[in-house]
């Protein structure tokens, strides 16, 4: 029988992720391994925008084993090929901070990330308060007053920092460097069947050239983020599906501060959440590289863009990121390296979509079995992609290839 023939629509994370652990498989060929993507630039949204905070535990029972699988393989990973220095990878401390009142983290624990994503995507509080952190063990670039709050979230060696768009960049090099095809930019139009109406073809479009290729096509991942019900209405318009996925817009500032540099990088980084007098949630993370990147003002009203390069970043929201930035750093004229919308795919039950499509929902399309073809859709991770990617990735790849997966992902279907 012919090499099965796998499309991963999207390159961001979580489809680079897939890709990756995929093309280690002895029994796929590297080449018969294609990305596909149409935006002019890669990684424009949330897979280069995002913080790249990392966490082992902090999640509900539908992901634990999905998270701690992901926390491990980001840890080898760095370790493998040096991730320190070319994406950043660095141990970090969470902090709940809270200016002039009783700490946050107290009266929270065991809230899950689900729930606090229907708050709006908030992160900080998933787990207890473990101690109070001192002049000597805290952020150094944070500014504290008397009366102040600061407290210790997360077990010690539980959480870490990436930079998502430097971590990207390798993933996609492995996989070239492999044998990976990339297709970009370009886009799927039209798939098609063989004589017994399965999945046999997929037609891309070069949005360059305009030139349309049709190749051989018996494996489908979506992984196309907020963007994937689209996608998938798209390449299966007879199928009454509609993939429960939305997107929550959010702005974010890159700034710089001299009390955070290589020094205090060997002392590692800091995840620090908090809130603010504007009515919402601020979250800053020091990353290596001296960079402080500061989020946490998210939107659901935002219209999903036709790309991701053509967000439109709203300066009022920037404005309110850099004020905040200014309270915090005890720093009015503060360096900005860059501000950033991205959309984070998102569920109404708060996890992901990692699963299967049944081909009686594919509307005429078939599909052959035990690894040999299939349409599967890896999405709405929500404030969780950049923790839960290789994870994710390790699991679709075993999915697709018809395998037993590293992680229980069962309450993770649709």
């Amino acid at each position: 029988m012919a090499t099965p023939q796998t499309f991963i629509l999207g390159t961001g994370i979580i489809g680079l992720s897939t890709a990756y652990y995929l093309s280690l498989s002895p029994s796929t060929p590297p080449s018969s391994i294609h990305l596909v993507d149409p935006s002019p630039t890669l990684f424009a949204s949330a897979s280069g925008f995002a913080g790249g905070f990392l966490a082992e535990d902090w999640f509900g029972a539908e992901l634990e084993e999905l998270g701690r699988l992901s926390f491990r393989l980001h840890r080898e990973l760095a370790e493998q090929y040096g991730g320190r220095e070319k994406w950043g990878y660095l141990r970090s401390s969470g902090v709940s901070y809270s200016a002039g009142k009783v700490g946050m983290g107290k009266g929270r624990r065991g809230e899950r990330g689900e729930d606090l994503l229907r708050q709006g995507g908030r992160r900080g509080g998933v787990v207890g308060v473990s101690e109070v952190f001192n002049d000597e063990n805290g952020p150094t670039w944070l500014k504290r007053e008397e009366g102040d709050s600061m407290e210790v979230i997360g077990e010690e060696g539980s959480l870490a920092q990436v930079d998502p768009f430097r971590l990207c960049k390798f993933l996609l090099q492995a996989c070239l460097s492999r044998g990976v095809q990339l297709h970009h930019p370009a886009r799927a139009i039209s798939l098609g069947k063989d004589m017994r109406d399965e999945l046999s073809s997929i037609k891309i479009l070069n949005t360059s050239t305009n030139a349309v290729s049709e190749m051989p096509c018996t494996r489908l991942l979506i992984s196309t983020g907020a963007w994937s019900p689209q996608v998938f209405s798209t390449l299966f318009p007879g199928s009454k599906l509609k993939l429960p996925i939305s997107s929550l817009a959010g702005h974010s500032l890159v700034v710089r501060s001299p009390r955070w540099g290589k020094q205090q990088e060997e002392k590692g980084c800091h995840a620090v959440f908090t809130t603010d007098e504007a009515g919402y949630s601020p979250e800053i993370f020091s990353r290596m590289g001296e960079e402080i990147y500061v989020a946490g003002l998210n939107s659901s009203s935002l219209s999903l863009p036709s790309l991701a390069t053509e967000s439109r970043i709203d300066e009022s929201s920037i404005a309110k990121l850099k004020k905040t930035a200014q309270r915090l750093l005890g720093e009015e004229d503060i360096e900005v390296g860059r501000q950033g919308l991205c959309y984070r795919p998102v569920t109404r039950r708060g996890t992901p979509i990692l699963a299967r499509i049944e081909d009686e929902k594919l509307g005429g399309f078939g599909t052959s079995g035990s690894g040999d073809g299939g349409v599967f859709v890896a999405a709405g991770h929500g404030p969780w992609g950049i923790t839960n990617s290789l994870g994710t990735g390790k699991v679709m790849s075993e999915m697709i290839e018809g395998e037993e997966t590293s992680a229980n992902i069962s309450r993770l279907g649709l």
